[in-house]
């Protein structure tokens, strides 16, 4: 076993073209480029993480307990926002960050194509209607010129998405959003970490969401959160996940009552103390988290720079990315074979690619329900038939990051033109 420093020496090890264009792909019966698959995304857990959840086990409060309150006071902390609001997973703090920006029939949300279709759902959860704008050529992200063309008297709410875990736009956004009295929900799920014009996420939208699952930077098996500094957001959010009651079990024992009143029409959609326990654990481990996350991103990019037929992630200036994916683009101009072609050698290589995301708008239900032919979206679009996301998780030895490398450059020099 290679100490850490002899990893990071083979992590500098370069992979030549010439060495591996002439090697049978694993897809066409050749070897593949390891012996294991390597998947996309993992998660990291320790025994200082299973001993947190052994603790509360033993305790007297498996949910609705003290730990709930102290993951989000931390979590509130870590991203320098007022308040933070756990929720079950991602997708129910989506839910009800639409909830507790007041969306319902009627109005509408401008929101990005390329993302998870939990993005959209959100809106459609309120009776609103998700309006889509097509994304910048570069990050990939909502582009604010073309958001502004969108938002209508029925616009009531702006949901940009950190893809990758590139901040979106945030600025133009908000300002944006301040001329025309709308809400801004930021999609965050992918950007844990991430800073924009040198603030971190979660602390400049009016209401900012996180996702534990565990793919995600930190992990509580699944988990969501959403950070405000509004005191009125925050009180509604703790309502609605827990049905619209204003009150929680561990208050009313506090206080030696039993009375509880609902005041809303919520939903249980409540963090346990028991994951609570391992995301305050997990937390302590973010930076460490980011730091390699960045680090395997930079060997990525360097290496690519020199494969033809790759596009890097386009990075802007005033940001610091979280790297949640590491997604490259395919300039198919110079390849004989498509994505899928490509996709498929490359698992064969036993490396996990994925691909992030199928526009939402172009999913059988939006195409039934709203008459998506597509064409709509020509950047998302054209982005989605090149895009291939790369293994990216805090726990790739420097083994796995060069195994990445080998197999892209395997492949891609077998499909040059």
């Amino acid at each position: 076993m290679r100490s850490p420093s002899e990893d990071r020496q083979h992590e500098a090890i370069s992979v030549s073209p010439q060495a591996l264009a002439f090697q049978s792909l694993a897809f066409n019966g050749g070897s593949p480029v390891r012996a294991s698959f390597l998947p996309y995304g993992r998660q990291s857990v320790d025994e200082t993480d299973i001993q947190a959840v052994v603790d509360v086990l033993r305790s007297d409060w498996l949910t609705t307990g003290p730990k709930v309150g102290e993951f989000e006071e931390a979590f509130a902390t870590r991203v320098g926002a007022a308040h933070a609001v756990s929720f079950s997973s991602g997708t129910a703090a989506l839910h009800a960050a639409a909830f507790a920006a007041g969306l319902k029939s009627g109005d509408e949300a401008v929101t990005t194509p390329l993302t998870f279709a939990a993005t959209a759902n959100c809106v459609l959860y309120q009776g609103a209607t998700p309006v889509f704008a097509d994304v910048s050529a570069d990050t990939l992200n909502l582009d604010p010129e073309l958001i502004a063309k969108k938002v209508s008297s029925n616009t009531r709410a702006i949901l940009p998405v950190d893809y990758s875990g590139h901040p979106a736009d945030l600025a133009p956004i908000i300002e944006i959003a301040r001329r025309h009295g709308l809400i801004v929900i930021e999609d965050a799920c992918h950007a844990l970490g991430a800073e924009y014009g040198g603030r971190r996420v979660g602390s400049i939208a009016d209401m900012t969401v996180f996702s534990f699952h565990p793919v995600k930077h930190i992990t509580t098996g699944e988990g969501g959160m959403v950070t405000t500094s509004d005191a009125k957001f925050a009180e509604t959010l703790r309502r609605f996940r827990n049905h619209g009651i204003s009150s929680d079990a561990r208050q009313r024992q506090s206080a030696g009552q039993w009375h509880y009143e609902m005041v809303l029409l919520g939903f249980n959609y409540r963090l346990p103390d028991i994951v609570c326990a391992l995301g305050l654990q997990q937390l302590t481990k973010l930076d460490a988290n980011l730091a390699r996350r960045r680090e395997i991103a930079a060997i990525y990019t360097a290496a690519f720079r020199e494969i033809p037929g790759v596009i890097t992630p386009s990075v802007r200036g005033d940001v610091n990315p979280a790297w949640h994916l590491y997604p490259i683009r395919l300039d198919l101009e110079k390849l004989t074979a498509d994505r899928a072609q490509v996709f498929r050698a490359l698992r064969a290589e036993n490396i996990g690619v994925n691909v992030h995301y199928i526009p939402v708008h172009l999913h059988p239900y939006y195409r039934e329900r709203f008459g998506f032919q597509g064409g709509e979206f020509p950047l998302a679009e054209d982005a989605y038939a090149r895009l291939i996301s790369l293994p990216m998780f805090h726990a790739m030895t420097g083994q796995d990051v060069q195994d990445v490398i080998a197999a892209v450059t395997k492949v891609l020099s077998s499909y040059l033109r």
